[in-house]
């Protein structure tokens, strides 16, 4: 067993593993965190839901048994997770990875929850009375689609970081943008409680076009194959049809199907397209982000895993010297 060395908060190796919807990423962190003694930290915004399990590609319960796995399953599917409940949480989970001696490894797709994890969040601004009201009742009456334009014009950044059927965080984003007059995105840099005492290595998942959406249409396909109308069923008969968590991608569609909207086809093409566009916008997302060390493969390649694999221990190594030069020198002092 791998002991990384933690002499002080300082000390403490972070991997961050992102990359687009059906890229490899899980495939990739569990033979780094096989390799390397990590413990696994998930960043996805729907993987927190416990009971949503064919729609949000969860680790197998069999991979969660090889390795240690944080942050999913920790919510009801009708309980509100923001992204500041994920950072909080998160945070700890990584401090309780860093105590045990373990490589805390992140990895996830949902730009806004990593960007909480390690940037943190700006203090928000007092709301304008009634103009959440409004803007659902916008939302209710024009559809998703068009408050999700309001938003572009508003900050185009927070747009392609949020998916338009995800009515709460649009509408939070143009509510913030409208009561401190300047766009989400840039009042993320202000006031921020950032992520302290980690030595971060970021890794990107940057498949071939082509082959990413192969990938994303073949795994909407089997979603529907294993049963994600039925899983829906379920969920709206416990949750009730107006639960927020059941308006993520894939389920959407599902439902539609049990609503007699779509064919079962229509609904699996329409899945597939949403989450090629998303894809799209995770990719966007994740260019912005500095030090990105990117793998133009997906996870389960077999150069990419070494790539990642030499990337990983150099990150420890370089760690571990630059430990033994500060403790060499303080014993000459």
């Amino acid at each position: 067993m791998v002991k990384h060395r933690s002499h002080g908060r300082d000390e403490v190796p972070l991997i961050v593993l992102v990359g687009p919807t059906a890229s490899g990423k899980t495939a990739l962190a569990l033979r780094l965190a096989e390799e390397f003694d990590g413990e696994i930290v998930s960043c996805d915004s729907v993987a927190v839901y416990r009971e949503m399990e064919i729609g949000t590609a969860k680790p197998t319960h069999e991979e969660r048994a090889m390795v240690p796995h944080h942050m999913i399953d920790v919510a009801w599917p009708d309980e509100p997770v923001t992204a500041g409940d994920y950072s909080r949480q998160a945070r700890e989970a990584l401090r309780g990875i860093a105590e045990r001696g373990h490589l805390p490894i992140v990895a996830g797709g949902t730009g806004l929850y990593l960007r909480a994890l390690i940037d943190g969040l700006f203090p928000a601004p007092p709301q304008k009375p009634g103009q959440r009201e409004r803007l659902r009742e916008i939302a209710a009456k024009r559809g998703p689609a068009y408050l999700h334009r309001m938003l572009r014009r508003l900050d185009r950044a927070a747009a392609e970081a949020i998916h338009e059927n995800d009515v709460p965080k649009v509408v939070r984003a143009i509510e913030v943008s409208l009561a401190a007059d300047e766009p989400l995105t840039e009042q993320w840099q202000k006031g921020r409680d950032e992520l302290k005492g980690y030595r971060i290595l970021r890794l990107g998942l940057n498949p071939p076009r082509q082959r990413l959406y192969e990938r994303i249409n073949q795994r909407a396909a089997a979603m529907f194959d294993r049963g994600l109308v039925e899983e829906i069923e379920r969920l709206i008969e416990r949750y009730g049809a107006e639960c927020r968590s059941l308006g993520s991608l894939g389920y959407a569609e599902a439902a539609q199907v049990l609503r007699r909207e779509l064919s079962r086809e229509d609904a699996v093409a329409r899945a597939q397209q949403g989450h090629r566009n998303y894809a799209k916008r995770q990719l966007t997302w994740f260019r912005r982000e500095r030090e990105m060390h990117w793998l133009n493969g997906c996870g389960g390649d077999d150069e990419v895993l070494a790539e990642a694999r030499a990337l990983v221990a150099a990150h420890l190594d370089k760690g571990e010297r630059d430990l033994d030069l500060r403790e060499a020198t303080g014993r000459l002092q």
